[in-house]
């Protein structure tokens, strides 16, 4: 058994010395024996793949030197097992690139032949050529996955939310070999094709040209932490293309976690490629119910969209438990029963854990909904709660066209004033007074909820003035928020959502920094299951436009 990690390895020579090959496809973080063995800085898949290699026993691993992660690997691999080849790749696709790899090619065969100690067999290498598939995909009207190779059914569970074709074009992705057009030197025309599957990550340019001849309708690129080849293509890719792009920045090992699910499900709303949803009688009441890290919100309302009555309830240790509790209290404010409800639209990061809902949407969606129903012209949407922070672009038809969310910790959260309160000994209606008569402009320079905590402590001990701390806490919160405004760019009106929009010390700050007011709400609590009750209604008995309209996620007019 040969293990490999690339997909320009050539595994149909490794067959021709009648050896299976194995993908190294790691399943979880490594660990502490690897640990022991790799930088803490070292990119998760590498040691995820060395994790994979010792605990299995794979005695003969052919690697690609496509990065310093997979040179390292080689390293430490060398001299643990019997045999260990890597393969260096050119970084263009010319024909003197070609003739380089094909010596990389020779001298791999070369290795393998006196370690195997006999010859690859030619006769069996073109067999493999021969049934080989090298079917041209459609790439037409399609969502691309770029960049870091998916672990496990993440790609499965993203077609299945997809409506439209998913290519995987990333680093291991479906199309590896290209048609082999010349036989007189098979193991050149062999390179050569394999050179040219769809370009690697180092080759930009040759992926820059492929996308853009393809009619590609977004694309969802996954980098992996500390790999900066990842974020420098990133970088050129949305500065060069005209496309909507979803980033995300994972460990290798996370890409199963609630909010990484929340943001594809919601990119895939955004660029109408939502699954379609199903249809139902619309005359009584419906419901939304928007599962919050912090609070689980319920807003129920008629068919004519008009709000019956709503319920907040703190977020407990299971989200059902907590979704029975408010679907139970906005029924009761109704008067309601269970029976009157014809459709439950669940949202927020608890939105899968609701079995009595019909349909589940992301709270981006779901907020861009709720904020247009309550003043047309908003146009970007700050939603800051419990646990994350994210802000919403629209357009002028209130369908969702850009979004970021502060995803690295809690800072700039619900959670982050919670634990500042708690430090300075106020409550958290204290914390969200504004303070214009300050003493002393505090400035809290740490980012990580943590570190901060320890900076008030440390300005405590200097006998700061409290209400300077409070101002200076509340304005870290809005650069938090104000660098994210600035993420999908400034356009007005602004409405602020979320049990931060609350805090008036936080809401004032944003509004001095970006220099226009914030509509807050009534309840800016209930805005994503208002959203979400919204959507409920108009999945009904739509017109024909709107049918369509939601049948690929994005709302109408």
């Amino acid at each position: 058994m040969v293990g490999y990690v690339c997909k320009y390895t050539p595994i149909e020579i490794i067959q021709a010395f009648d050896e299976e090959v194995l993908r190294i496809e790691p399943e979880g973080k490594a660990g502490e024996d690897v640990e022991s063995l790799i930088h803490p800085n070292m990119c998760s898949f590498m040691k995820g793949a060395l994790e994979e290699i010792l605990k299995n026993n794979i005695n003969e691993v052919v690697l690609v030197n496509c990065c310093d992660s997979i040179r390292r690997l080689y390293d430490v691999l060398k001299g643990k097992i019997e045999f260990i080849h890597i393969i260096d790749l050119p970084r263009k696709t010319d024909d003197h690139a070609c003739s380089l790899f094909y010596n990389e090619i020779l001298k791999f065969i070369k290795a393998y032949e006196d370690f195997k100690g006999k010859k690859i067999d030619l006769d069996k290498f073109i067999k493999i050529l021969n049934d080989c598939k090298t079917e041209n995909q459609n790439f037409k009207k399609s969502i691309a996955v770029l960049g870091a190779r998916f672990n496990g059914s993440v790609l499965e569970k993203i077609k299945k939310r997809c409506s439209l074709n998913i290519i995987n074009l990333t680093c291991t992705g479906d199309n590896r070999l290209s048609k082999i057009e010349k036989r007189d030197n098979l193991i050149f025309s062999f390179a050569k094709a394999l050179l040219n599957s769809f370009p690697c990550m180092r080759m930009v340019d040759d992926r820059l040209r492929f996308i853009n001849k393809n009619n590609i309708k977004g694309i969802i690129y996954n980098t992996i932490k500390f790999c900066d080849f990842y974020s420098f293509e990133y970088a050129t890719l949305k500065s060069a293309l005209n496309l909507p792009i979803l980033k995300l920045e994972t460990d290798y090992s996370d890409l199963n976690n609630g909010q990484i699910v929340t943001r594809i499900d919601a990119f895939l709303e955004s660029v109408g490629a939502g699954r379609p949803n199903v249809k139902i009688k619309k005359k009584g009441y419906f419901a939304g119910i928007d599962s919050g890290s912090t609070s689980t919100n319920v807003v129920i309302i008629d068919e004519n969209k008009n709000i019956v009555s709503y319920s907040i309830v703190p977020t407990g240790a299971r989200a059902i438990d907590s979704a029975k509790r408010a679907y139970k209290t906005a029924l009761e404010k109704a008067d309601l029963k269970e029976k009157d409800i014809k459709y439950i639209v669940a949202t927020g990061y608890g939105r899968i854990s609701i079995p009595f809902s019909n349909k589940a949407v992301t709270e981006i969606t779901c907020h861009g909904r709720g904020a247009f129903y309550f003043d047309r012209e908003v146009r970007t949407i700050i939603d800051i709660g419990g646990q994350d922070s994210k802000v919403i672009r629209l357009d002028n038809s209130g369908s969702v066209v850009d979004f970021v969310m502060n995803d690295k910790c809690s800072a700039g959260t619900g959670r982050f004033l919670d634990v500042m309160s708690e430090t300075l000994g106020v409550s958290i209606s204290d914390l969200g007074r504004v303070v214009k008569d300050f003493k002393e402009d505090i400035v809290i320079t740490s980012m990580c909820t943590v570190f901060a905590e320890s900076e008030v402590i440390s300005l405590i001990a200097q006998n700061k003035e409290k209400k300077d701390i409070i101002r200076a806490l509340n304005r870290s919160v809005a650069s938090k928020a104000v660098s994210l405004i600035d993420r999908v760019g400034r356009r007005g009106k602004y409405m602020m959502t979320g049990g931060v929009a609350k805090n008036s010390g936080v809401v004032y700050e944003i509004e001095n920094k970006i220099g226009e007011k914030i509509i807050i709400p009534f309840e800016p609590q209930i805005v994503g299951a208002l959203g979400a009750a919204i959507i409920a209604t108009e999945i009904g008995n739509p017109s024909q436009r709107q049918q369509q309209l939601y049948n690929t996620g994005i709302p109408e007019n």
